[in-house]
């Protein structure tokens, strides 16, 4: 936890992106590490909780991080829990509560609502448009007898 907490305080002090630090451990080392480089990288998706799992992931050779455990120095937003999910780490260890991050301007309790809405309530319009061509590429892929399962 204290790496993620040093790498937030940097990314803080270099103007990159709000106090977000995490870290990617695997068998007590190290694996990848990430600040909040939203502002840095002009990124909306550049949380420290992506940045290390892409830099584990890249260093590992790997799309799995099952083992692995995270720490973050804030309890993750929905988008980084989805990516922690979809990486299968096994463990998120986090410092600050969501609540905490709100009180400082990083308020997700909207996307949680919004995620938590049938598709045709959400504020964001979406619209599914039927595409045989696009049916078919679901279809190549359930049929595709070396493909890698996630």
């Amino acid at each position: 936890m204290q790496r993620a907490v040093e790498l937030a305080r940097h990314a803080v002090h270099a103007n990159r992106g709000g106090p977000f630090g995490a870290v990617v451990v695997l068998d007590g080392m190290i694996v990848g590490e990430g600040a909040n480089d939203v502002l840095g990288s002009n990124d909306p998706t550049a949380h420290a909780e992506i940045v290390a799992i892409r830099q584990a992931c890249a260093r590992l050779a790997t799309f799995r991080l099952q083992g692995a455990e995270l720490y973050a120095t804030s309890e993750p937003c929905p988008m980084c829990l989805a990516a922690i999910c979809w990486a299968r780490v096994d463990r998120i260890y986090f410092a600050n509560t969501k609540e905490a991050a709100a009180a400082i301007g990083f308020d997700d309790s909207l996307f949680y609502a919004q995620l938590a809405l049938p598709v045709e309530r959400r504020d964001l319009p979406m619209q599914r448009i039927a595409s045989p061509n696009a049916a078919l590429l679901f279809e190549a892929w359930a049929n595709k007898l070396d493909r890698t399962r996630y």
